[in-house]
Formats: structure tokens, C-alpha cells, sequence
């Protein structure tokens, strides 16, 4: 039986993750909490434990990893599958405006559709169980991207409702027998 190991990390801090907005695909950079933070997960992870670290190509996720393969002596491969939902013209918005805008169903220009995003999320565990079998792999991503994942692996169990994933924390899947699970979950930052 092949087991293959993917740890979903989510990005450094930003200054949109302060004021909780919106970032979606807008390309914001990691503030110095976000670098430090990835500093610290980097600390926190043993190198023998991951074979490739993989990334989005948004410079928050980018950076994140770049910090952490630079500490671990490893190289960063950019997959495009592992970009944050789109929100559209809502990018920017704070969250209490996102959700009374959301929820009054007006279409929402540019907004990646949750089936997009469920066919997008499909596209990258069978990407990683197809291409990186056996392997071990750290991916960096995005907060709506990792929930995704994990609503699916779990088939709803997790994230629970109001539970925040916080920037540098990482959950752990395992594909073996033609199915993911779920092996580690923690919506708290690694910390040394």
C-alpha cells in the first residue's frame, strides 16, 4: 500500500488578515508578523519529514514557502491548483460586509463558485495522489483553499462552524487505498 503525505500549511500573516479582509486572489505581501511566522514554522518542522515543498503562486503563499525551504535546504514548485478562491469584486471587503453582501444574493462579478472551487480542490488531491505518490509533500495555500480541502476529506466534519484556521498552521492528510483522510488537525499556528 502507498501512502502519500500532504501537509497543507496556511500562509503568513498579512495586514488584510488583520483588518479581516478579503484577500482572495488579490496578491497581497506578508507583513514582518507573516515572515516571522513562517520563521517559526520552519523551526518547527522537521526536514526529514517532507520530500518537496509546493506552493500558490500569490506572493503570501510564495514567500511563506520560500522562507521555509530556504531554512529546511529545500526548493519551492509553484502549482497553480493551489491559489486562493476568488472573490471578486468583494476582494478588499471586511468580513461582516462579505457576508450581509453574500448573503443577500446579489451576483458577486469575478466570484469563484463553491462547485469551482470543489472541482479545483478535486484537481489538487488527485494531482498530488496521482504525481506525488509515496511522496511527502508540504503545500502552502490559502484560509478558503485549506477549508475546502478539509470539508472534503472530512465530508463536513471540519473545519467545525465558526473555527478559524490561523496563518502558519497545518493540517496533515493521508491518501492510501484510493482515499484521503485526515491524520492531523490543528487550526492553531506551529510554534516551536
Amino acid at each position: 500500500m502507498t501512502e502519500t503525505i500532504l501537509g497543507l500549511l496556511r500562509h503568513g500573516q498579512t495586514d488584510w488578515n488583520i483588518d479581516l479582509r478579503l484577500q482572495g486572489s488579490t496578491d497581497i505581501p506578508l507583513n514582518e508578523t507573516g515572515k516571522e511566522q513562517a520563521r517559526q514554522a520552519a523551526l518547527a518542522l522537521n526536514p526529514e519529514d517532507w520530500d518537496l515543498i509546493i506552493a500558490s503562486p500569490l506572493s503570501r503563499a510564495r514567500d511563506t514557502a520560500e522562507i521555509i525551504a530556504q531554512e529546511l535546504s529545500m526548493n519551492v514548485v509553484i502549482v497553480p491548483e493551489l491559489i486562493e478562491r476568488s472573490f471578486g469584486a468583494a476582494e478588499g471587503l471586511d468580513h461582516a460586509s462579505w457576508r450581509k453582501l453574500y448573503e443577500s444574493h446579489v451576483p458577486i462579478e469575478g466570484l469563484e463558485s463553491l462547485e469551482d472551487l470543489r472541482l479545483r480542490t478535486h484537481l489538487l488531491l488527485d494531482l498530488i495522489a496521482n504525481e506525488y505518490s509515496g511522496q511527502r509533500v508540504l503545500a502552502v495555500s490559502h484560509g478558503a483553499f485549506i477549508r475546502k480541502v478539509l470539508t472534503i476529506v472530512t465530508n463536513g466534519e471540519l473545519p467545525r462552524d465558526g473555527e478559524r484556521l490561523s496563518n502558519a498552521s497545518l493540517n496533515k492528510f493521508m491518501h492510501a487505498d484510493g482515499r484521503w483522510t485526515i491524520t492531523d488537525y490543528k487550526p492553531e499556528a506551529l510554534a516551536i
